[in-house]
């Protein structure tokens, strides 16, 4: 199997845990990632992207309005704005929140799910509410690969039980193990999958 995007997201303790997975890809990794982190509006939108580059092989940048997606590059939902994710490109919408959120990992994993269905990978990291579960699912039954941090090791729990409550198929991965679970899955750029 191709897959042809990474969807993941994070809450409460996402930084940490997105600098140890997108830390843990490789340079060359064969498909592209969209990130929703929580967060709110900022001077300065884009420390969270700065951050992660100096933690990543990869190229993370803030998403733009029909930005394309390109493997081995990281895509980060900006603030107040949902992340939709079209056959090769970006969207943004600043429609109402979604579990109390703009973005929303809800949306993100939803338009992952209808654009790539079975190539798409949807991941569950750390985070305090329930966001992320419904779209989790959908990337499940559009026979995509479903991957959860494992409660016991996020900072919060609230996320990864929602995921799995809704997914009880899930890949149940502590952190460490989400990376090197990514990187076998999807592969390097020209590598034939």
């Amino acid at each position: 199997m191709a897959y042809e995007v990474v969807a993941i997201g994070a809450s409460w303790g996402g930084l940490a845990a997105l600098k140890a997975v997108l830390g843990g890809l490789p340079a060359d990794f064969g498909a592209p990632v969209v990130v929703v982190q929580h967060r709110m509006a900022s001077g300065d939108d884009e420390i969270l992207p700065n951050l992660l580059n100096t933690a990543s092989p990869l190229y993370v940048h803030e998403a733009t309005d029909k930005c394309p997606l390109v493997a081995g590059e990281v895509l980060i939902a900006p603030p107040s704005y949902h992340m939709l994710v079209e056959a090769g490109e970006i969207t943004l919408s600043a429609d109402a929140p979604v579990q109390f959120s703009r973005p929303s990992v809800d949306v993100l994993l939803e338009s992952a799910s209808e654009a790539y269905r079975e190539r798409a990978i949807g991941v569950i990291l750390t985070g305090a509410n329930e966001d992320g579960a419904e779209g989790l699912a959908a990337i499940r039954r559009r026979g995509g690969v479903a991957i959860v941090q494992d409660p016991a090791d996020a900072m919060r729990a609230d996320m990864p039980e929602a995921a799995l409550a809704a997914v009880p198929d899930a890949r149940r991965l502590v952190l460490r193990d989400v990376a090197p679970a990514l990187a076998t899955m999807v592969g390097r750029i020209g590598a034939v999958q």
